[in-house]
């Protein structure tokens, strides 16, 4: 472990977030929003990287006293292994040489090269998708100009373990500046990203001990599996993931690092038509499986689907214009039996829509999987207004084939482009749900117009509908009108309006 020097001032994670994101005003104008995050994150990752292998060597110098083979014996077992040229102070030195971008994409290169386990995979390395010397930079002396700039602002973090201020402050403005690149780029950038507050509130619900696997199917950049293993407590934990876009996976490895979750196994596919978590020819099971796959997929798979060779969708084959349950059905299938927990966001169709969803919903609650339903606030997501939805699956129910309904659409922070939940709202939704697990309610009403505890006959009976104000009512009342004061309220208006129209004849006699 490093000896910690004396820094007169700890480096904060508002401040890296200001000097990072002042760096992309280099690429503002020259090429789309949603493709900052390619340049702006690789260039901080290598920082971070750099600003590591400096510390360590400088201990390990300290250490030995300056002898070279004892200190490259001890850099040979740091997590990573850094060429000369691929470290971020030599490219700085390099910041004036005319091929500046063709210098920056091989020491990405050979950074790969040089550890292959944890920065390559499917036959790719993680940054195969961004080239600093692309003509999309402008022609070569503007792109010059700006990749100096650019590595003129990541020169001024010092970014050494002994200069931050927690452990986790460059993954913070990690997290910072993908949630900026969604609200800047709208859509398409909020395809891979999942609200902080409801990434948070998933994990928050799927709390366990130490010693669990986790696992995200469509992991996106990483930030909820990392959220779930948080709320674990310890070290003692195993991250799983598989994303299909490839930038946005090489994304989630770098975050996976960032955030020190050095060992987590992040693949890259199409989950539902080649899952890539597998234990010889079956799927790999989890103890919880959380996720927050893209809202109603068209052409999901459904071909492929019938022929699925590890049975994930013998419950029903869902709608080939609409993969939300072939997703669920993906997590479920992918949780230990007797014990797995299944966490997924989803749109609202997904608890009402009938034909071949309404068949899988019935079994699914039939086998007495599901746990709760909990409706989130509309306008939380990027580029879509719809209201969301979290289904909680368990295979650890016993007798009670009850199921929880909160709901929570009234509960959130307005904002001018996105609502968000609150740290109130959210720990209500979380109080309620652990208040449930530990038993503390009987079927019925359990706070007027916000939860409900639904025995599985009333379920039945709503022909397995789980739409939720069939279940927890939140009709409110209006005020009785008192119709003598709106009467005695229009005759004062009338008087006021004679008295107007008498005033106004008087200003056309004087004009004409």
């Amino acid at each position: 472990m490093l000896k910690a020097k004396t820094v007169s001032k700890k480096l904060t994670t508002a401040e890296i977030n200001q000097v990072v994101w002042k760096a992309c005003d280099t690429f503002r104008g020259v090429i789309d929003p949603s493709q900052y995050k390619d340049y702006i994150l690789t260039m901080l990752f290598l920082k971070y990287v750099s600003s590591v292998h400096d510390a360590k060597r400088a201990f390990y110098m300290d250490k030995y006293e300056g002898n070279e083979q004892r200190v490259q014996r001890a850099m040979d077992r740091e997590r990573f292994k850094l060429p000369e040229k691929s470290n971020f102070t030599y490219l700085y030195e390099q910041r004036n040489a005319s091929n500046i971008g063709e210098l920056i994409d091989k020491a990405l290169a050979d950074l790969e090269e040089a550890n292959p386990e944890k920065l390559s995979g499917e036959g790719a390395g993680i940054f195969r998708n961004v080239s600093f010397n692309s003509s999309n930079l402008g022609d070569n002396k503007d792109k010059n100009v700006r990749l100096k700039n650019l590595l003129k602002d990541f020169n001024s973090l010092d970014l050494r373990p002994e200069h931050l201020e927690g452990n986790d402050v460059i993954g913070d403005a990690y997290e910072y500046l993908i949630q900026n690149f969604a609200g800047d780029a709208g859509k398409k950038a909020g395809e891979f990203y999942t609200p902080s507050e409801v990434s948070t509130l998933v994990a928050r619900l799927s709390k366990q001990g130490p010693g669990v696997r986790i696992y995200d199917p469509t992991c996106g950049s990483g930030s909820l599996l990392i959220k779930a293993a948080k709320e674990v407590g310890s070290k003692d934990v195993s991250l799983y993931g598989q994303e299909a876009n490839g930038s946005t996976w090489a994304m989630a490895i770098m975050n996976m690092f960032l955030h020190g979750f050095d060992d987590a196994t992040i693949r890259w596919g199409d989950t539902l038509r080649n899952p890539k978590h597998k234990e010889g020819d079956e799927l790999m099971k989890f103890d919880t499986v959380v996720a927050n796959p893209p809202f109603s997929l068209d052409k999901w798979g459904r071909e492929e689907a019938e022929t699925d060779p590890y049975n994930r969708f013998w419950r029903g084959m869902p709608p080939k214009s609409k993969g939300d349950w072939a997703f669920i059905s993906h997590m479920i299938e992918s949780t230990y039996a007797q014990k797995g927990l299944a966490i997924v966001v989803v749109p609202h169709g997904v608890l009402f829509r009938g034909s071949s969803e309404g068949k899988i919903r019935k079994q699914v609650i039939e086998e007495n999987l599901l746990d709760a339903v909990i409706g989130l606030p509309a306008n939380l997501f990027y580029g879509t207004g719809i209201p969301a939805a979290i289904l909680v699956f368990s295979k650890g129910r016993q007798k009670d084939r009850s199921v929880l309904f909160i709901d929570g659409s009234q509960g959130f922070e307005a904002g001018k482009k996105q609502n968000r939940l609150g740290e109130k709202d959210l720990e209500k939704i979380v109080a309620t749900y652990r208040a449930y697990k530990a038993g503390d309610y009987a079927s019925g009403v359990v706070e007027d117009k916000y939860s409900y505890l639904a025995s599985f006959e009333e379920i039945e009976e709503n022909d397995f509908n789980l739409n939720i104000p069939r279940y927890v009512d939140t009709f409110e009342e209006e005020a009785p009108v008192d119709m003598a004061a709106v009467q005695k309220e229009i005759a004062a208006l009338e008087e006021d309006l004679k008295a107007v129209e008498v005033e106004m004849q008087g200003y056309l006699k004087q004009l004409f």
